[in-house]
């Protein structure tokens, strides 16, 4: 059973939401949430503005490639991300974007810093992300502080960390799963995420699928304006162990599927060691180790830092 719950009563701190946060945090590692600062006007006008960039043509998509960036923003084309090495890699495209730094910050030449790749067409692309990668962060922060009451911390205990977020906004297109596709073919194939938290809008399309604790597939969907919110390695990490990392999958059906995942990382120097110990195990080592495993361009080399 996925929890449902009602992002205004979480932040008032209600029990029952509380409690429903709790068992999703500790127990499936998913939960859809509602009532949030985000409508659904909102998500679907970003979900056909990545529709409309991924149906160009191959050849105009080009020009923002990430292939050989060193980094990961912008477009990556179906085949050049593998998150499961027993898999082929996952036949998606996908388009992501970060935090915008200053010119003269020098954290711009950190990967997961990078400047963002904006495409020239469909007009509009670069308002339209932008603004809601910016109001997504405000929702998953608000998630993320009832995360923390739900788990007996402090509503802030994460707050810190998250001055300058290594926060990857990303879209991806699953087309409808090819008829060449075998068992190990996958739109993504079986993995956790690797970060915080991750906040997923989605076009109402099935395919979503989260591991059960005891075994089997459990299918989840949301139409726009819900949201399936979900926690990563570094998460359960940073809890240690409390919160939990859930096994998920996109094996692809007849119809294509967009999704919009928000990964809410902390900046690159917070320490995601388990609070309160004397451990040190930064936020940008992990996630530049985890990214340099799962980019093809990325592969044949160490990651950039």
């Amino acid at each position: 059973m996925i929890p449902s719950i009602d992002l205004e009563a979480l932040s008032a701190g209600t029990p029952a939401a509380l409690d429903a946060m709790r068992e999703a945090a500790t127990g499936v590692g998913f939960a859809t949430v509602h009532n949030t600062a985000l409508s659904a006007a909102q998500v679907r006008e970003v979900i056909e503005m990545y529709r409309a960039f991924f149906k160009q043509p191959d050849v105009q998509k080009q020009s923002c490639s990430m292939a050989g960036t060193g980094a990961n923003r912008g477009w990556g084309a179906a085949g050049t991300e593998q998150v499961d090495p027993d898999a082929n890699p996952d036949y998606k495209q996908y388009f992501d974007s970060g935090v915008v730094l200053p010119e003269d910050d020098p954290r711009r030449a950190m990967a997961v810093y990078a400047p963002n790749i904006w495409p020239a067409e469909p007009e509009g692309f670069e308002r339209v992300i932008s603004a809601y990668y910016d109001n997504a962060r405000g929702v998953a922060m608000a998630v993320l502080r009832g995360v923390a009451q739900s788990i007996g911390a402090p509503r802030d205990a994460f707050d810190a960390g998250f001055d300058v977020p290594m926060a990857l906004l990303r879209g991806n297109y699953y087309p409808a799963r090819p008829d060449w596709a075998g068992v190990k073919d996958f739109g993504i194939a079986t993995h956790t995420d690797y970060g915080c938290l991750t906040l997923l809008a989605t076009d109402g399309s099935p395919g979503l699928e989260v591991r059960k604790r005891g075994g089997g597939w459990i299918p989840v969907s949301a139409e726009p304006g819900t949201f399936v919110i979900n926690f990563g390695e570094m998460m359960e990490e940073w809890t240690d162990g409390a919160v939990r990392a859930t096994p998920h999958r996109v094996v692809g059906g007849l119809a294509e599927r967009i999704s919009v995942p928000l990964f809410f990382n902390p900046s690159h120097d917070t320490n995601v060691a388990p609070l309160g110990s004397d451990r040190v195990v930064l936020a940008g080592d992990h996630l530049a180790a985890r990214f340099g495993e799962t980019y093809l361009h990325l592969k044949k080399g160490d990651a950039p830092a």
